[in-house]
């Protein structure tokens, strides 16, 4: 109920203008992608229009919003016979079949032919792309939507009223005027990526089955018989076509596309005219190189006539038009053989399985061999040797198994199962334990992966390690690759990544593809980089869990190799985005005597870090007493309760030291709290534990009573940015770096914390989750424009 219940007819007019806000916000949004307010405030206007609804159930209307989260489920879908069949369109492959069909349509056409003076008469031909979705029809009544079909075979379907009433973008009454009478829209609804991807992971969390791929979940998703199961699933429509209308459309596919979007029904962005076929070639490669940027997946290109009196003069084929085709890309997906399975050691020493598979073409490439991640993905497919697997490559991503087909399953399939030694080493394979800590407990469970225990005396470890170390990110030792780190190690001429560093011009022009001036090169880049600054050496390393970013922001906020060497688990977690498991890799890391023993090689040999100096001010008395107490995770003390101890003792040791009678002066501090807190300092390593940390935290300069700096305020600190398209004026590397010295921390991903959003051509499911949640987007000359206002 509202606050105060409204009189009928104030009601009804409320909720006719709620009506009309609503859709008019959802035409901007998914129309025009122009957001015109934020989330909070659609949900806003949202939830007092079904509060206002609930109140006068009379005035609820099938075209409302509201109705758009599903009915009950129904028995069994029932059939549509389509009265302007929905036609299947023929396919060309090769260049050549969109050739032999522009042929076709001038033949067709009877326009003049090319000779050797001329190309001839050049046809327009509209230009979209194919999405990978299910084909439907909508039916619009005086503007109303009364029905929704699949395409079934072309001539019936399926009645899937109640699910396409669920799809956000659809319109329940078209916008504007102008629209005829009976309106049969055609269209293709599809899941978007990033919908695909946090749909997966929803059915992972709950148990569910995964979907193999975004056609095969919006295709689920419609033909659910629970419209409710519909409604939650991140479905969009784009129309591309029209069946069924008494009129009054425009002469041209393009302009009544157009026409359509003004009546509030998605089309395609990426749109556009081709005046003949030269320009339709241009079109499907410019389109299959921003494919993977797309937020939606495609599998080609349709091109159709674009004059509808030109498509009525070509007619129709069997059961497809002549005057329309579509231009697919190479398959993405095909069926081979899994002829066994290898393991891989990396870095780290995780041990991958990787899948050998009988050479399939895939997406215009010879795969033979497949990422399998772990053992637990082996598991989760349920894939033996033997069996016949989906196998999918999505631009230079690496090929992965999608899933088995069972029924195929020969009967010597063999199942998959992890080495006890190292196939390199031959050192033992053991699995990694995940710990979770939490208030006064450690559980201990099983992880996904498996290591060889063998470190660097690993020869695939130590290449593997070698070859980050060198890597550009890293300390960016120029000619330095895969296969000369190989022989290094190989020929035993380097061990660790200290023995780089003594290697000499005899050792170096001995080696395959070495002559004078490429061993002089390669020493002078080795040389070069003994001055790395402290975060690439400290990325450079090769710390578990511990990528570029992290490595950033250990070097700026502790200042020193040697502080960030010595820092306890718990002083770590002190720092953004360090939590408890990357805190005690970090620590483990440095503990380890071999490991201790490189870096100092390392420094003897003449490697010096850049820009090591004091705790950075941000960090400065950065702990209280309260939050130290609440990170010993003593049972039954919450931050609350540590707040409490703090305010009422003043330091830890008399903390420590606190009998019954001073701990029941403790305000609300219950018989089970107090008796926890004694017991755990009463254990001995506990008391020294926590007396250790704090003694760091002094002597970092984090302690509470330590003195408190000021900090230079950067004008983008606390800020987080993404990058996503092409960049034409600088790389994105060099937008990374002007963001990261503003004091902006650029990540990978958006999310609701995301400050911006620099948007290049080609920029895809970013974009449009930026979109999504209303946030801040620059496009590249936007963003030089702050960035040059901001260094002012």
């Amino acid at each position: 109920m509202t606050d105060a219940a409204l009189p009928a007819q104030q009601a009804a007019e409320r909720i006719a203008a709620l009506r009309s806000e609503i859709d008019a916000h959802n035409y901007r949004y998914y129309v025009l992608d122009e957001p015109s307010v934020p989330d909070a405030e659609y949900d806003r206007l949202f939830k007092e229009l079904r509060a206002l609804e609930a109140e006068h159930p009379e005035l609820v209307t099938a075209e409302s919003p509201t109705q758009r989260v599903g009915g009950e489920a129904l028995a069994a879908f029932g059939q549509v016979r389509h009265e302007v069949p929905m036609l299947s369109l023929g396919n060309a492959f090769e260049e050549q079949d969109l050739l032999d069909f522009d042929r076709r349509v001038r033949e067709g056409l009877d326009l003049p032919a090319g000779d050797l003076f001329g190309g001839g008469a050049e046809v327009e031909y509209s230009c979209e792309p194919k999405l990978d979705g299910l084909a439907v029809s909508l039916l619009y009544e005086n503007g109303q939507l009364v029905r929704g079909a699949t395409r079934g075979d072309g001539s019936t379907g399926e009645d899937i009223s109640a699910n396409v009433r669920t799809v956000r973008n659809i319109p329940l009454k078209l916008h504007g005027s102008g629209w005829p009478a009976v309106l049969e829209v055609r269209g293709e609804i599809y899941m978007p990526k990033a919908g695909f991807e946090a749909l997966n992971a929803r059915q992972l969390e709950n148990g569910g089955k995964t979907f193999a791929n975004p056609r095969n979940a919006a295709a689920g998703s419609l033909r659910q018989l629970d419209p409710r199961i519909t409604a939650s699933r991140p479905l969009e429509l784009c129309a591309y076509g029209v069946g069924r209308s008494d009129g009054g459309l425009p002469g041209n596919h393009i302009d009544m596309l157009k026409a359509l979007k003004g009546w509030g029904l998605p089309i395609s962005r990426e749109l556009k005219l081709a005046k003949g076929i030269a320009e339709c070639r241009t079109y499907y490669q410019a389109i299959g190189e921003k494919r993977d940027a797309l937020a939606y997946e495609i599998d080609g290109v349709v091109f159709k006539v674009n004059d509808f009196a030109q498509q009525r003069e070509l007619g129709f084929r069997a059961r497809e038009p002549r005057w329309a085709i579509a231009h697919k890309f190479p398959a993405r997906e095909e069926i081979t053989e899994l002829l066994g399975v290898e393991f891989q050691v990396g870095r780290t020493g995780a041990i991958t399985p990787v899948a050998r598979l009988k050479p399939v073409q895939v997406a215009g490439v010879t795969v033979s061999n497949a990422t399998l991640h772990n053992m637990d993905e082996v598991a989760r497919l349920g894939v033996m040797i033997g069996d016949s697997v989906i196998v999918r490559r999505a631009g230079d991503v690496i090929p992965q198994i999608l899933g088995v087909i069972a029924e195929r399953r020969p009967a010597d399939a063999r199942a998959v199962h992890v080495p006890e030694r190292c196939p390199v080493c031959g050192s033992a394979v053991e699995r990694t334990q995940l710990v979770k800590r939490s208030k006064g407990r450690e559980s201990v469970s099983e992880g996904s992966i498996y290591r060889c225990v063998g470190r660097l005396a690993c020869q695939a470890q130590l290449k593997q390690a070698i070859i980050h170390f060198v890597s550009r990110r890293a300390m960016d030792i120029d000619g330095l690759g895969d296969k000369i780190v190989e022989q290094l190690v190989d020929k035993g001429l380097v061990a660790s990544p200290a023995d780089l560093y003594t290697l000499t011009y005899e050792q170096v022009v001995e080696l395959e593809g070495f002559a004078e001036l490429s061993t002089k090169n390669l020493l002078a880049s080795i040389d070069k980089s003994r001055t790395p600054s402290l975060a690439r050496f400290i990325f450079a390393l090769g710390i578990p869990d511990v990528g570029e970013e992290t490595a950033k922001l250990l070097a700026r906020a502790l200042g020193s190799l040697e502080r960030i060497g010595k820092a306890l688990p718990e002083v770590l977690t002190y720092l953004p985005d360090v939590g408890g498991e990357v805190a005690h890799e970090i620590h483990s890391f440095f503990g380890d005597a071999h490991n201790r023993e490189v870096i100092a090689q390392l420094r003897e040999r003449g490697v010096a870090f850049q820009e090591e100096g004091e705790l950075h001010a941000e960090f400065a008395a950065c702990a209280s007493l309260a939050g130290f107490i609440d990170k010993l995770n003593i049972p039954f003390i919450a931050a609350t309760g540590a707040e409490r101890l703090a305010a009422r003792f003043g330091s830890l040791e008399a903390i420590i030291g606190a009998d019954w009678l001073d701990l029941r002066q403790v305000e609300r501090l219950n018989e089970k709290a107090a008796r926890a807190l004694r017991d755990f300092f009463d254990a001995p390593e506990n008391a020294e534990r926590a007396r250790a940390i704090e003694a760091q935290l002094r002597e970092f300069g984090m302690h509470w009573d330590s003195e408190r700096k000021a900090a230079a305020g950067l004008p983008l600190a606390g800020q987080t940015w993404v990058l996503t398209g092409t960049l034409e004026a600088m790389s994105r590397d060099q937008a990374k770096e002007r963001l990261e010295a503003l004091g902006a921390k650029v990540a990978g991903s958006v999310s609701a914390k995301t400050h911006c959003v620099v948007a290049g051509p080609g920029a895809g499911s970013k974009l449009a989750k930026a979109n999504e949640l209303g946030l801040k987007v620059l496009d590249e000359a936007q963003f030089i424009a702050e960035l040059e206002t901001l260094q002012q």
